[in-house]
């Protein structure tokens, strides 16, 4: 590697395709010491709008999912959905919030939440995976990252996981690398 007389804030060329900027004092600048140079596929404020509308899904998302892994145990483990407005099936009086008891069908009409948690958040998933490919693709990231978010959405609290790790890389590769964005 040769070094050339230049202003300090001047990138040095590295053979392995990375950059250094060098402050002042001649020590690399930032955290990492050097960002590769790369080019993201939109605008900052494209890249974070998208970054918002994906912690919003990741979040809803990752809730959805807790709410679907208590369905999952109250349903298969104990036996009962909660069921909002419905009728006791012996003395037909109404039950605004309740739980049904899979054995015995106590409760009859209503709806039932627990199903509804389930195809919620199948469909919410839809709007996360579009979330996560929509920010992945502005970013230009790798396919390996694209499947870490897409599996965020279907183990449970890696969403949360996930998304703050996301959002802190994004607006840390924001900043390090202003002349990748695109201007119109």
């Amino acid at each position: 590697m040769h070094h050339h007389d230049s202003s300090p804030q001047k990138p040095q060329e590295r053979q392995d395709g990375k950059k250094v900027v060098l402050t002042g004092e001649g020590t690399a600048d930032g955290k990492g010491g050097f960002t590769i140079r790369k080019k993201f596929g939109g605008t900052e404020s494209q890249i974070r709008s998208s970054l918002t509308f994906y912690k919003w899904c990741a979040w809803i998302s990752g809730t959805f999912l807790l709410l679907l892994v208590l369905e999952m145990i109250t349903r298969y483990v104990f036996r009962f959905d909660l069921v909002m407005g419905a009728q006791d099936a012996h003395t037909g009086q109404s039950v605004p919030l309740g739980l049904l008891n899979l054995e015995t069908d106590n409760l009859v009409g209503g709806i039932n939440i627990s199903t509804w948690i389930l195809i919620i958040h199948g469909w919410f998933y839809v709007v996360y995976l579009f979330s996560c490919f929509r920010l992945w693709l502005l970013m230009r990231w790798a396919l390996p990252q694209l499947i870490v978010m897409a599996l965020g959405g279907v183990v449970p609290f890696l969403s949360f996981i996930v998304e703050s790790r996301i959002h802190r890389e994004t607006l840390a590769l924001l900043r390090a690398n202003p002349q990748a964005t695109k201007r119109y």
